[in-house]
């Protein structure tokens, strides 16, 4: 199976939900401030100008939300009602902003081809159960020539981390998240080619990937 070929675990969407909706009370306490500085780096990677586009997959409580300019048109999807709860009420206190948000599986988004401008995951790639299928739905309702951000954890190329990363993978896939996910193999396997590439947060440890959607 695709998917297998670039992370050993496998989850469903059952385990998905039931993770987040155990996280929702506490998401934003926990992953708010650590994972900030990524956020901000990967809405400025989306180059947004006047009246765009945007796809947010997984736009979880919505703490992107206050990062998007008042000019565009912001449409995030999440699987979990529990975390989309927090994002609308985070929604209510951003009038100036046009945002729509929906319950809405990842790898089978309800769009048209060519829906959007610019889309965007941030910290989902390894929470989705099909991480390839999701990207290729990504593609599919992004415009030609518009920019795929991506910014998550991928395993380790240091042999000794990423060792210990395919230990932990079996406990993290049971709440909800890959540890294994390999970044090169999942690139080939979409066709995809960054333009740019960058190390942010904590050590360094997440890789923001920006790539310019095929014409």
């Amino acid at each position: 199976m695709e998917s297998a070929r670039v992370s050993a675990r496998m989850m469903d969407n059952h385990t998905v939900k039931r993770a987040y909706a155990i996280l929702s009370p506490v998401y934003d306490v926990i992953f708010d401030k650590i994972f900030h500085p990524g956020r901000v780096a990967a809405i400025n990677l989306l180059g947004i100008k006047p009246g765009d586009r945007i796809l947010e997959v997984g736009v979880g409580t919505g703490l992107n939300l206050p990062l998007y300019p008042p000019h565009c048109s912001i449409t995030g999807i999440d699987i979990s009602e529990e975390m989309l709860k927090k994002a609308r009420e985070r929604a209510q206190d951003l009038p100036t902003h046009d945002i729509k948000l929906t319950v809405m599986d990842a790898s089978n988004l309800q769009f048209p081809d060519q829906s959007f401008d610019h889309v965007i995951a941030t910290y989902v790639i390894s929470v989705v159960p099909d991480p390839v299928r999701t990207l290729f739905e990504m593609q599919r309702v992004c415009r030609p020539g518009g920019h795929l951000v991506i910014l998550n954890h991928f395993k380790s190329e240091n042999p000794v981390i990423g060792w210990f990363e395919w230990l932990l993978a079996p406990v993290c896939t049971r709440i909800g998240f890959k540890t294994d996910l390999k970044l090169k193999p999942l690139l080939e396997r979409t066709r995809l080619l960054p333009d740019q590439l960058h190390r942010v947060n904590f050590l360094n440890g997440w890789r923001l990937v920006r790539c310019i959607n095929p014409k």
